[in-house]
C-alpha cells in the first residue's frame, strides 16, 4: 500500500508580538533543523499522511507554525498554518483548565464531591458516588475499565450528553476506586455538565468565551460537528480495507468536553505559550500559577513501560496523569503532554516547562508513528540531544506491530472449527436483547440472514456471519468503523438463549468500541 503524498508545503511562520516577549535563552536553537522539511516529507511518505500542521514555541515566541501536504487526497488545496484539525483528546486539557478557572472564581472546589454540584449523578457503587470528586473526573482512576461506556456516544448515538452521564450508574467497575489507571472519556462529559451547572453556560460557550477568545484562538471551534462545515479544514483519512482514503468526520457533539475542539498550528501555538507561562496573558491572566501546578502535578501515578529497543531513548523514570495532561520525564526535563485520536485525525502536544518549549503535531491520517517521529525529532533538537532517526525506528516498530496483529487474526481463524454449526435454527437467535447501561440491541432474520442493530447507534448495523458453534461475527455495513465483533450466544439447559457477549475481532480495534463491557439479555422470546 503506497499512496503518494503530494509535495505541497506552505510556510507561515507566525509572530505574536515579539517586542513584548522575553529574549531567547542563550545557547538554545532558534529555528528547526535545516533538513526538517525533508524529514517531514519522508515521514509523510513512509506513514501515508496526506497533510499535517506543526507548531513550535519557545520562550514565548513562535518558532514555527506551518502546514505540510494537502487537506484531502486528490485535491491540491494545501494545509497551511490556519488549517483546522480535530485535536480530539487534546481537548481534555481545555476542560481541565475550564474547571481550574471556575475554582478560582469560587464556584468549585477540586476535592468537593461531584454530587455537591450534580445531585442526580451516580456511579454503580454508592460509595464511589459519594466520594468521587471534581478532580477524580479528570484522572482516569474511578474504577471504570478502559473506554467503558464509550458505546453510549461512539459511534454517533441518539443519547444526549445528560443521558450518557445518567447511564454511568449502570456500568460495573473493573477495579476498585482510585486503585488503577484506565483511560476514560465519559467522565469528561460529566465534567462538562459540572461546568454548565455552575457557570450557567454550556461547556461550548464557556470554553469559547473564557479560554479561546481570551487567548486569541479566533480560528478554532469547540464542536466535533464543525469539522464537517467546510472551509479551511483538513479532511480526515484512515486506512480502510488496506487503502488510506478520506473518511467521514466524527460529527456528534455529545462528547465535546472530551474531544471536540478543532484547531490549527497558529492557534495551538498560542495555547502552548499560555500554558508554558502558567496562564499569563498580555492583558492579565487566564489562570493562576496555582492552577498551573494542579494541572501539571501527578494525581494518578503510572508504572513506566519498557519501550522496544528501537525506541530505548524514550524510557522514562516516572510517568503519571495530572489534570487533562500526561506527565513524564524526557532527557532530564519534565514533560507535560497528551495525544488525541478521532476517525481520521491524530495529534500530539508536548510541553517542556523548564525550557518554555512546546511542540504540536496535528495530522489528518491515523498514524501515531508520524506525529511521534516528528515530535521527538523536534524535542531532541531543541533539547540539544544527539539526533535519532525516529522515522526509521517507528517504521520498524510499526511493521513488527502490524505483523503481530495479522498473526493474531490468522491464529483465530486457524483455530476455528469450520465443521461446527449453530446449535439453534437461525430464527431462534432473533429477538430484542438489553444491556443495563447501553439499552436495546435487536437481532432480526432478514432474507435468511441474521442482522444486528444497536438501537441508539444507527451505524452499528451489521450482518451476523457464522464463525463457529454459537459464535457469529458482526460485520458492520459501515466499513469505515473497522470494528467487526464476535457475538457469542450462551444457552440455558433447555436450549433457550441465556445471554450474549461481544468482543472485537481484531486487537487493532479502537478501545472506544467497548463491546466487551456489554451483557445482552433476551427481552423477548427468540
Amino acid at each position: 500500500m503506497n499512496t503518494p503524498i503530494p509535495a505541497l508545503f506552505v510556510a507561515a511562520v507566525l509572530s505574536l508580538g515579539a517586542a513584548e516577549l522575553p529574549a531567547q535563552r542563550a545557547g538554545s536553537p532558534t529555528a528547526v533543523p535545516r533538513d526538517f522539511d525533508a524529514y517531514v516529507a519522508r515521514v509523510m511518505r513512509d506513514f501515508e499522511v496526506p497533510g499535517l500542521a506543526i507548531a513550535v514555541v519557545q520562550d514565548g515566541r513562535v518558532l514555527l507554525a506551518k502546514g505540510y501536504g494537502v487537506r484531502k487526497l486528490g485535491d491540491p488545496a494545501p494545509v497551511d498554518d490556519k488549517t483546522l484539525f480535530g485535536i480530539a483528546s487534546n481537548t481534555k486539557a481545555f476542560t481541565a483548565t475550564a474547571l481550574g478557572i471556575l475554582v478560582e472564581d469560587g464556584k468549585l472546589r477540586w476535592d468537593a464531591p461531584v454530587i455537591d454540584y450534580l445531585p442526580w449523578f451516580a456511579m454503580y457503587d454508592p460509595y464511589v458516588t459519594r466520594e468521587l470528586t471534581i478532580r477524580d473526573l479528570l484522572v482516569h482512576r474511578s474504577g471504570l475499565g478502559l473506554g467503558a461506556g464509550d458505546l453510549l456516544w461512539w459511534p454517533t448515538s441518539t443519547y444526549d450528553r445528560k443521558e450518557i452521564a445518567r447511564r454511568l450508574r449502570f456500568i460495573k467497575p473493573a477495579t476498585s476506586f482510585r486503585s488503577a489507571f484506565a483511560y476514560d472519556n465519559v467522565l469528561y462529559g460529566v465534567a462538562g455538565e459540572v461546568i454548565e451547572t455552575v457557570s450557567g453556560q454550556t461547556w461550548e460557550e464557556f470554553v469559547q468565551s473564557r479560554i479561546l477568545a481570551k487567548i486569541g484562538m479566533t480560528g478554532s471551534s469547540v464542536r466535533h460537528s464543525a469539522s464537517a462545515a467546510g472551509g479551511n479544514v483538513a479532511t480526515p483519512h484512515a486506512p480502510v480495507d488496506g487503502t488510506v482514503r478520506p473518511v467521514a468526520p466524527f460529527a456528534s457533539d455529545n462528547t465535546n468536553p472530551a474531544g471536540g475542539i478543532n484547531s490549527s498550528a497558529t492557534d495551538i501555538a498560542k495555547w502552548m505559550i499560555v500554558q508554558l507561562d502558567s496562564g499569563r496573558l498580555a492583558s492579565g491572566r487566564l489562570f493562576s500559577q496555582n492552577t498551573a501546578r494542579n494541572l501539571w502535578s501527578v494525581v494518578t501515578p503510572l508504572r513506566p513501560g519498557n519501550p522496544p529497543a528501537e525506541l530505548a531513548a524514550l524510557r522514562a523514570s516516572f510517568t503519571g496523569y495530572g489534570l487533562g495532561f500526561f506527565l513524564r520525564d524526557y532527557r532530564g526535563s519534565k514533560m507535560v503532554w497528551h495525544t488525541g485520536g478521532l476517525p481520521g485525525y491524530v495529534s500530539r502536544i508536548s510541553l517542556i516547562p523548564d525550557k518554555k518549549l512546546g511542540v504540536a503535531v496535528l495530522t489528518n491520517q491515523e498514524s501515531g508513528e508520524a506525529f511521534e517521529a516528528i515530535s521527538w525529532r523536534l524535542l531532541d533538537h531543541f533539547l540539544g540531544a544527539a539526533p535519532t532517526d525516529w522515522a526509521a525506528a517507528y517504521k520498524v516498530v510499526k511493521a513488527r506491530g502490524d505483523s503481530a496483529i495479522q498473526a493474531e487474526e490468522r491464529s483465530a481463524v486457524a483455530k476455528r472449527d469450520s465443521t461446527s454449526r449453530p446449535s439453534l435454527a437461525l430464527e431462534k437467535y432473533a429477538g430484542t436483547y438489553r444491556d443495563a447501561w447501553y439499552g436495546d440491541v435487536t437481532i432480526a432474520l432478514e432474507s435468511g440472514k441474521l442482522v444486528m442493530r444497536f438501537s441508539h447507534s444507527p451505524s452499528l448495523t451489521g450482518d451476523l456471519v457464522h464463525f463457529q458453534y454459537d459464535t457469529f461475527i458482526a460485520r458492520w455495513r459501515d466499513r469505515e468503523l473497522r470494528a467487526d465483533a464476535y457475538v457469542s450466544f450462551a444457552l440455558k439447559p433447555d436450549g433457550s438463549i441465556d445471554q450474549v457477549k461481544m468482543v472485537p475481532v481484531s486487537p487493532a480495534t479502537d478501545f472506544s468500541f467497548d463491546f466487551q463491557d456489554l451483557l445482552l439479555v433476551p427481552q423477548s422470546p427468540p
